[in-house]
């Protein structure tokens, strides 16, 4: 079993890639969280605007669900160059911000009005280069390393994730092996408790009837068909796991019909004893559906 649960991820996971091109450094890095669908959001460079639709499907295919946020970031090494600044667009930005501040009276020099402008569109912007293509491959290549160690990040969560279900699985089993022997003793209880009401009352009583009565009563309080059923889905549970290597929606279905089943045992217990070992059931369970929202 432990082999065949090998594959199975979580959705939680964090990956990094980094590659050097020339004078630049490019850094992905992806971090995902559990949720129902895809959910991918990119933040990246404008000069790699074009790549993203590729990038998205990329991660999309690799990573199939999960809240993903990508973030893309280039910057410049070794480089002693200066940045030009677009002597005219600074003009112009300083010009209109001169004639609004005459307007409303106060003086530019006070405010280090030049930072800012500094800080608006285009100041800074040289004229656009194209981007070749090894720098293109060094981004595809970071995406890949962002990914394969995210993957990585969430195969290992996964595996524990996994792990400690089944053990939660394997509790929940014995704990239903364990109500088999209240069971006849949970017949007679019942049995005597009416018979002594019924002679508390001192009503007369036909035995046959009585007999046909508490068999009825009996048939309806009986959990057999429950306890094969919640072996059943035991089973299936295990069968998902060891064969599926994305079953998280799936554990959580089968976990909600195993819910049934305990419930149903609950209500027809009329024992404190197996009470107690279906409450026990209850509270492995609701950890099973609460670690299996994290699967893939």
């Amino acid at each position: 079993m432990a082999n065949a649960q090998c594959n199975i991820k979580s959705m939680t996971g964090y990956g990094k890639g980094e590659k050097i091109t020339g004078e630049k450094k490019i850094t992905v890095e992806i971090r995902t969280l559990n949720s129902k669908q895809m959910d991918l959001s990119i933040k990246l460079p404008s000069i790699y605007r074009e790549r993203e639709f590729e990038i998205r499907n990329n991660i999309t295919k690799a990573l199939l669900r999960g809240k993903t946020d990508v973030f893309i970031n280039v910057e410049l090494i070794n480089n002693k160059k200066s940045t030009p600044i677009n002597a005219d667009i600074f003009k112009s930005y300083y010009d209109q911000i001169e004639s609004i501040s005459s307007q409303l009276g106060f003086d530019l020099k006070e405010h280090g009005i030049a930072n800012y402008i500094l800080r608006l569109p285009d100041v800074l912007q040289c004229e656009k280069a194209e981007v070749p293509e090894e720098e293109w491959n060094a981004l595809m290549e970071a995406v890949q390393e962002a990914i394969g160690q995210t993957d990585k990040f969430r195969l290992q969560e996964g595996t524990t994730l996994i792990g400690d279900i089944l053990k939660r699985i394997d509790k929940i089993e014995k704990l239903k092996n364990d109500i088999i022997p209240y069971e006849k003793e949970r017949i007679e209880l019942i049995r005597n408790r009416i018979r002594e009401n019924i002679e508390t009352m001192k009503i007369p009583v036909d035995e046959n009837r009585f007999e046909q009565e508490i068999i009825y009563y009996l048939e309806k309080l009986d959990i057999t068909e429950e306890k094969v059923r919640m072996q059943n889905h035991i089973n299936y549970f295990r069968e998902v796991c060891e064969k599926e290597e994305a079953p998280g929606r799936k554990l959580g279905f089968i976990a909600q019909e195993l819910g049934r089943e305990i419930n149903t045992t609950g209500s027809k217990a009329n024992n404190s004893d197996i009470q107690k070992l279906v409450v026990g059931m209850k509270d492995e369970l609701e950890k099973i559906k609460e670690q299996s929202l994290n699967l893939l």
